[in-house]
């Protein structure tokens, strides 16, 4: 078996073009916020950035990918835009409790979360970003369909 097959799988039982690259994206994602919510606050943006770097480090051996790789192929900036402006822990509890009461009742409380933090109104600088959280939804519309009935694993 080779990632051909994986990614054939993936879409024949998604019925969209899908890759395990787009399951992998989104575990390091939610991975990614969950380090960051650990940290919670900082008192100024050199301690931030320290912060960031040991979140990626984290989600990086997860992965098994560098940490450059990681921030760049696997962690959404959205997430890390938003603990630099110091909304994600506050979002992620929102998100986590609209999403869950709502629809999204399949998925974890930490994607339900990362899902919502995605879905808001983009910033100009997370604008370019938006065909992730596209695919997000069309993934999570699809995971709610009869074809799908298993929950996103990390790939």
């Amino acid at each position: 078996m080779n990632s051909n097959d994986v990614n054939t799988y993936l879409r024949a039982i998604t019925g969209q073009d899908f890759t395990a690259k787009d399951f992998r994206t989104w575990a390091g994602t939610v991975l990614g916020a969950m380090a960051l919510r650990a940290f919670e606050r900082f008192d100024s943006q050199a301690q931030a950035k320290k912060n960031i770097v040991k979140a990626i480090e984290t989600v990086a051996q997860r992965l098994g990918n560098t940490p450059a790789v990681c921030r760049k192929c696997y962690v959404h900036p959205g997430v890390i835009n938003a603990y630099l402006d110091g909304t994600l822990v506050q979002t992620l509890k929102q998100r986590a409790e609209k999403q869950l009461s709502e629809k999204l009742r399949t998925l974890r409380p930490e994607e339900a979360a990362v899902l919502g933090l995605l879905q808001q109104p983009p910033s100009q600088e997370t604008e370019p970003n938006r065909p992730l959280s596209h695919l997000l939804k069309r993934s999570l519309a699809k995971q709610s369909s009869p074809k799908v009935s298993h929950r996103h694993q990390k790939a």
